[in-house]
C-alpha cells in the first residue's frame, strides 16, 4: 500500500501536544485491551480506501485463525508479524485519547479512538511492555504454557484455498505476491473495469441487498457486513457508502485494477471484487461473509456474473 499521506487518522503524525503510552500488542494480551471499551471510533485504510465505525470491538482474530462478521461488532483482523507496536495516546490539547496499532515502518494502521470518558478511563488498565517489545516476538505467559503466535505455516495455500485463504494472503503483503501469480489461482477470476464499483454500490442500496466489505492497512484488515443504506459520489471520483454501521470510503482515482474473484465459502463459490492500487496491492474487498441466506447470495452471484469485464 502506498505511505499514508492524507491517511485521515487524526493525530498519527504526531503534531499534536500530548502522551503516548507504549501497550502489549501481542495476542491475547491485545484483544484483552480491544474488548475493554464499549464505544470506539474503529478506523483501518489508507489513501485508497478507509472504514470507519463507531461501536465496540469482537474479539480480533490472526492470520490462520476463523474469522466472523457480526452485526454491532468492529470486526478487526491483523497479522501479528506486521503490527510491531500498539499506543494509547492522550492528546494534550482535546483531552481525547485513541489506540493505535502500528506497522514496522512506524505507520499507524488501525486506530480505536475512545469516545467515552469511561473508556479513556479504563485505558489506563491497558497493559504495558517495554519500548522496542514486537506483537511478532515470542511470548510466554508466566503462569501457563507459551502462546504460539499464527504464522504462515498455519495459513492454508491461497492457490487452492478459500475466501479466507485470499483474505489472509492480501493481509500478509497487500496481496502483491498473490497478484504477480495469480496465474497459478484454481479458482475463477477474471479483471473488469473499475468503475463499475459505483454502480454495484447503488445496485444493491437500491434493492437492499447486503453486502459485506473489508478494507486492509499493511498487516490490519477491518471488515463490515449488512445493507447499505446510502452511497455518494464526488466530482473527483470519491466513492462513499454506509453499509450497516460503518462508514466505507473508496478514492477510484486511486483503483489502478478491479478483479472479480471467486473461491469457496459458506454457500459455495461466492464472487468478491477486489480493487488494487498503483502498486498492485489490493485496499478493498466487497463480497458476501459467512451465512447470509441462500437468497442473498444467489442475488449476489447473479450481480456478479453480469458485470463486464476490461473491454479490448
Amino acid at each position: 500500500m502506498a505511505e499514508h499521506h492524507g491517511c485521515g487518522f487524526e493525530g498519527c503524525c504526531g503534531r499534536r501536544n500530548g502522551t503516548a503510552r507504549l501497550i502489549d500488542a501481542r495476542m491475547p494480551e491485545l484483544a484483552r485491551c480491544l474488548t475493554l471499551f464499549q464505544y470506539v471510533q474503529a478506523v483501518t485504510g489508507g489513501p485508497v480506501a478507509r472504514i470507519d465505525q463507531a461501536g465496540s470491538y469482537a474479539v480480533p482474530s490472526l492470520r490462520g485463525e476463523a474469522f466472523a462478521v457480526r452485526p454491532g461488532s468492529i470486526a478487526l483482523r491483523i497479522d501479528a508479524a506486521g503490527v510491531d507496536t500498539a499506543v494509547v495516546a492522550r492528546d494534550g490539547d482535546t483531552g481525547s485519547v485513541a489506540l493505535r496499532l502500528l506497522d514496522t515502518e512506524g505507520r499507524t494502521v488501525h486506530q480505536g479512538r475512545l469516545l467515552s470518558e469511561g473508556d479513556r478511563l479504563l485505558a489506563g488498565l491497558a497493559g504495558t511492555v517495554e519500548a522496542g517489545a514486537s506483537a511478532a516476538g515470542p511470548h510466554v505467559v508466566p503462569a501457563g504454557p507459551p502462546v504460539i503466535p499464527s504464522g504462515p505455516e498455519h495459513v492454508p495455500a491461497w492457490e487452492e484455498g478459500d475466501q479466507l485463504a485470499q483474505l489472509d494472503a492480501v493481509l500478509a503483503d497487500g496481496g502483491a505476491a498473490r497478484r504477480e501469480a495469480f496465474h497459478r489461482y484454481r479458482g475463477e477470476h477474471r479483471p473488469i473495469e473499475v468503475d463499475v464499483v459505483p454502480a454495484v454500490l447503488d445496485h444493491v442500496c437500491s434493492v437492499g441487498l447486503p453486502i459485506g466489505v473489508a478494507v486492509f492497512a499493511p498487516a490490519a484488515m477491518q471488515a463490515c457486513g449488512g445493507r447499505v443504506h446510502v452511497t455518494d459520489r464526488t466530482v473527483g471520483g470519491r466513492v462513499f457508502a454506509a453499509v450497516a454501521e460503518s462508514s466505507v470510503e473508496i478514492d477510484l482515482a486511486g483503483v489502478r485494477a478491479c478483479h472479480l474473484v471467486r473461491s469457496t465459502a459458506a454457500h459455495g463459490p461466492t464472487s468478491a471484487l477486489e480493487l488494487d492500487d498503483e502498486d498492485g496491492r489490493c485496499v478493498a474487498v466487497v463480497t458476501q461473509f459467512g451465512m447470509v441466506g441462500e437468497d442473498v447470495h444467489a442475488a449476489w452471484e447473479h450481480l456478479a456474473a453480469s458485470l463486464p469485464g476490461i473491454s479490448t
